[in-house]
């Protein structure tokens, strides 16, 4: 069978921008940066970014594009004989299913709250009612089930169309919205009286303020959430290498999909620090900021219904992306692995995530009492395994399949890298040794302080 290719560049780098564009960004973000400071948190963020995820990236796309295959395959035809870098191929897979497992329900969250203000639900509500809309939701098993329901047959069944109808088309329209409606959301956010103090919270590095959180604690955040915000070490990115083309260098399409994503992230904060100051509400609220504090302040807007869903649409948009590139993995590799047709695919994978989703749309009801790791939730738990475990170690064995001689090798990954026009990654020696020596150091910094955190 053909492997199919995207039929334009820019289709590759919004499809892959929309994967790792999702709620990591528009949501853990600006709450971690309000909890960690704000400007000097976003400053370290950057360059965690630079120096990590964009070495990381190339190399997922890169074992990608040299292999023409999904993460299983792909290693069979780079590792050396007899070895088993393969094996971490089905870690991989497993890492999408459990992923998906609890995203689709939050995925679900998002279309929920905007149809909830596109109906006018919260119209009126002081701030307990609207607080207790989201322990209503939480407490009904059929509305979290009927709206993940949605989130999964739709993601297939886009992605069984094929990758340039399906994926790639859907996708272009997506993030051209996503990219409207943050201008337009930033846009009315900037004009809030007391906007000048949000701003200046998120964007002015303020090191007094950092020094009371603690700068050790800012610069591991910014580690962390620079590392998990490109979703990397489950192949989620792979597959997109797996079909792209040999015209570009590989640092430089990474360079924009980080740039893509780090626009939406920075831009989720101007669109939330500004209306938290203008309405005296804390910009550290937690996860709760989403669904509890930003609704408040939607209803006690002029104009909130329509701001609210605007913002839910964004948020619906942003996390949708991430559902249907992850979607495609998963039917790559049972197309790949498996010899099956992308139809039989999507109709198995479909009815089993539908199936998979369940406990975590139980989790927060029927199953209120189920605790799997520690006094975490089902939801909880399930995010643990993948952030704390499957993404950093996932990408540690990425980066040492990439640079050690036991794997694939420095050079061979370095000439697939730089194949191209465009942004190459360095030759030089001190490259060699930061990727070797001191890369996979950070990288389990983040894996020993996420599992022990």
């Amino acid at each position: 069978m053909k492997r199919e290719n995207f039929g334009s560049r820019l289709g590759f780098l919004l499809v892959s921008a929309g994967c790792a564009i999702g709620i990591g960004n528009v949501w853990r973000f600006p709450y971690v940066a309000g909890q960690n400071g704000g400007g000097v948190f976003v400053l370290f963020y950057l360059l965690f970014l630079l120096c990590m995820g964009v070495p990381v990236l190339t190399m997922e796309l890169a074992v990608g594009r040299a292999g023409r295959k999904s993460a299983v395959g792909a290693y069979r035809v780079l590792e050396k004989p007899g070895s088993k870098w393969h094996v971490h191929g089905w870690f991989c897979i497993l890492g999408c299913y459990l992923l998906m497992m609890y995203y689709t329900t939050v995925s679900g969250w998002m279309l929920s709250y905007f149809v909830k203000f596109a109906t006018g639900t919260f119209t009126g509500m002081n701030a307990d009612q609207v607080a207790g809309v989201f322990g209503d939701m939480l407490s009904n098993p059929g509305e979290m089930g009927f709206w993940m329901a949605v989130t999964v047959v739709v993601g297939f069944f886009i992605c069984s169309r094929g990758l340039q109808n399906g994926l790639e088309k859907i996708t272009k329209w997506m993030m051209a919205a996503l990219l409207l409606l943050i201008l337009v959301l930033a846009g009315h956010s900037l004009i809030l009286p007391g906007a000048k103090e949000g701003l200046s919270f998120y964007l002015l590095p303020d090191f007094k303020r950092a020094s009371e959180v603690g700068l050790g604690s800012v610069i591991m955040a910014a580690m962390n959430q620079s590392f998990f915000t490109l979703s990397l070490g489950i192949a989620a990115m792979e597959i997109f290498g797996s079909y792209m083309s040999e015209e570009h260098t590989l640092a430089g399409e990474a360079v924009r999909i980080c740039g893509l994503d780090t626009l939406v992230a920075l831009s989720a904060g101007l669109i939330i620090f500004p209306a938290c100051f203008s309405f005296g509400v804390q910009p550290d609220a937690g996860p709760q900021l989403i669904f509890i504090t930003l609704p408040n302040v939607f209803a006690n807007m002029a104009g909130g219904r329509i701001w609210g869903m605007l913002f839910f649409l964004f948020m619906s948009a942003a996390s949708f992306s991430t559902v249907i590139a992850v979607f495609e993995n998963l039917l790559s590799s049972c197309m790949d692995n498996f010899g099956w047709s992308r139809r039989k695919a999507s109709v198995i994978n479909c009815i089993f995530v539908l199936i998979a989703s369940l406990p975590c749309v139980l989790g927060y009801n029927v199953w209120s009492s189920l605790h799997i790791i520690g006094a975490r939730d089902v939801l909880d738990s399930e995010d643990f395994l993948v952030s704390n475990l499957l993404l950093p170690l996932g990408s540690l064995v990425y980066l040492l399949f990439c640079v050690s001689k036991w794997g694939w090798g420095y050079d061979k990954y370095l000439a697939e890298a730089n194949k191209g026009a465009g942004l190459k990654m360095p030759g030089a020696n001190w490259a060699k040794i930061y990727f070797r020596y001191v890369l996979p150091v950070l990288i389990l910094v983040i894996l020993i302080q996420g599992l022990i955190g």
